[in-house]
């Protein structure tokens, strides 16, 4: 648990080896942080984006980090929420996963993650932050290669999710 850190700022400053960007099919910017990494990386995102050819919802892409204070950008594409009957618990599972393994396969030590799925695309916080700490926790305890994940909230109501989610795991509840 010490390798999980839940924070609340701006995650285009986060200076770790990568950022995850809650991206769209396209991979070509949009609103919320994604718009947020496009416009703080610069030109150069967009441009190797156009090149990856969109991404499944659940998977994850990985580029290069511009003019961010990252290295790279892990993109995965979230589930949008439809009352959770459209297999939108796995989807979203699936993002942290492909994005960890996707860390690993490139060296990367030191990972940031916004709250995926949960703006625009309307997953209820509450169990979008259980979701994201179970996967996050159950990757570290297999594999030793990450150092350290930052979960990074925009705002205060989805910091305490996390924190109250990252709680319930650390006391050995199922979540």
């Amino acid at each position: 648990m010490d390798r999980i850190e839940i924070v609340q700022g701006d995650i285009t400053k986060m200076e770790t080896d990568a950022i995850v960007n809650a991206a769209n099919n396209t991979l070509l910017g949009g609103g919320g942080v994604d718009g947020a990494i496009h416009r703080a990386a610069g030109p150069g995102l967009l441009e190797e984006c156009r090149k990856l050819g969109g991404c499944e919802t659940g998977g994850a892409k990985i580029t290069k980090g511009y003019n961010l204070p990252a290295k790279y950008v892990i993109h995965t594409v979230g589930p949008v929420w439809h009352g959770g009957v459209t297999g939108e618990d796995e989807l979203l599972a699936s993002c942290y996963k492909n994005s960890l393994k996707l860390a690993v396969e490139h060296g990367i030590k030191t990972i940031a993650f916004p709250s995926i799925s949960t703006g625009a695309y309307r997953f209820p916080v509450d169990r979008a932050a259980r979701i994201a700490v179970r996967e996050i926790v159950n990757f570290l305890k297999n594999d030793g290669n990450i150092e350290k994940v930052y979960i990074v909230c925009f705002d205060k109501r989805t910091r305490e999710a996390y924190e109250k989610a990252l709680e319930e795991i650390e006391k050995g509840g199922i979540i």
